[in-house]
């Protein structure tokens, strides 16, 4: 992470300090100890996460593709380099404990603030989406805040508690300010990303020599930036090439089918003695807090606000699912089905007034709610949710939409 100044420019007050969260050209899924270190832990057990807790990393996934500003991958966005430094992402997303579910929250607040999950694969360039991750030269947490950066954000950061490592402080940062940049820059997510890496100051003033703007900017062809800046780009886009490339090969999907926990921030009360007794008293796994909220190894603190944890969420995908922000249908890629000779439903039917399931002389159907998905409602039927595609003729990484009508018996002649 860089650790650039201030800049001069048109708002001098504005600059000092700020956002400097440049990577290192090493930077990658798998960290070397010099880079950033994290203390081991045993992986988390789920049965210890109730169900009402988890949800499928297939539709963590799902979602991530429903949100991408380029949901195709441009072979010339990027060249092989990259491509052949991240080739094992898809496989760290489903081999790690902690990934997938931290991956989720991320996709989930990039989606709730409107912006493009392309920005939820940062993390996986910054620090391989450890939030406990610390580099030498300073550089902490998801988001590899430098320790002024977090402050002018609203981050505190201080002997008893440094909110770096917080993945709820820091990503609700991280995301503010890409909020901001994505609209300084017009809507364009490779811009935003270049200003999130060499600041928004150097971006404009190479655009301003260029004679671009937001509207026209050639984002490759701005001069004076460092290689560096160039490269972030292309490592985003190279990532999410990788993962629709691995959209294809069925075997990931099915080992990304899996139950993990659905995370949530949870502030904990002013008068909490420990994260252990909040965790029993909640019945969550307190190990499991633990090796998600880093930001707590000193104990809770006294701060001027509640504290903010990371912690399985009891409510349930429909209650993230059903909110205005993410039923938007402008992350939508896909139109919504009409009827069709598969059995499938218009989008706009009116589901049943009391159960969704209707059964007739030899079939049962589901008609899907706000907030459902495969894998929730195969789970009730007691179905795997690539049986219930295939029944279907949905694909692995379809967009169930209120309204449409399941079958949940196979189709026998």
């Amino acid at each position: 992470m860089s650790r650039r100044g201030p800049l001069p420019g048109p708002f001098p007050g504005l600059r000092a300090g700020l956002l400097a969260l440049a990577c290192c050209t090493s930077l990658g899924l798998a960290l070397s100890p010099a880079r950033a270190s994290q203390s081991s832990a045993p992986p988390i057990e789920l049965v210890t996460v109730p169900p009402s807790q988890q949800e499928s990393g297939l539709e963590i996934y799902q979602r991530f593709r429903a949100g991408l500003a380029e949901p195709q991958c441009d072979a010339a966005a990027t060249g092989p380099r990259w491509k052949k430094h991240f080739a094992h992402a898809p496989s760290q997303l489903v081999k790690s404990d902690d990934v997938l579910p931290l991956f989720g929250y991320v996709v989930d607040a990039l989606r709730e603030a409107h912006l493009p999950t392309e920005f939820a694969l940062i993390p996986f360039v910054e620090s391989g989406y450890k939030p406990g991750a610390r580099n030498a030269s300073g550089p902490a947490g998801l988001w590899q805040f430098i320790g002024v950066t977090a402050r002018n954000h609203g981050v505190p950061v201080r002997e008893s508690y440094d909110g770096r490592l917080s993945p709820v402080d820091s990503t609700q940062a991280a995301v503010r300010y890409l909020k901001t940049l994505y609209g300084m820059f017009g809507g364009d997510w490779r811009l935003a990303v270049m200003a999130y890496n060499a600041g928004e100051y150097r971006v404009l003033q190479s655009m301003r020599r260029a004679g671009m703007n937001a509207q026209n900017a050639r984002p490759a062809e701005l001069p004076g930036l460092s290689s560096i800046t160039y490269a972030y780009v292309e490592k985003l886009h190279a990532l999410a090439c990788i993962f629709e490339q691995a959209d294809d090969r069925g075997e990931w999907l099915k080992r990304l089918d899996r139950p993990v926990p659905r995370l949530s921030a949870h502030a904990l009360p002013r008068d909490a003695a420990s994260l252990e007794r909040w965790a029993d008293a909640n019945g969550h796994d307190s190990v499991l807090l633990k090796r998600l909220n880093p930001a707590l190894g000193k104990g809770v603190p006294r701060l001027d606000k509640p504290v903010r944890i990371l912690a399985p969420d009891s409510r349930g995908i429909a209650t993230l699912a059903s909110s205005p922000q993410l039923a938007d249908t402008s992350f939508e890629t896909e139109p919504a089905p009409g009827p069709s000779a598969t059995g499938i439903g218009a989008a706009g039917a009116s589901p049943p007034s009391r159960d969704t399931t209707v059964a007739s002389a030899s079939r049962r159907s589901h008609t899907v709610r706000a907030g459902e998905s495969a894998w929730t409602i195969a789970r009730r039927y007691g179905l795997k949710p690539q049986q219930l595609l295939s029944r279907n003729g949905l694909k692995s990484d379809a967009i169930l939409r209120p309204g449409m009508v399941l079958a949940l018996d196979e189709n026998r002649p």
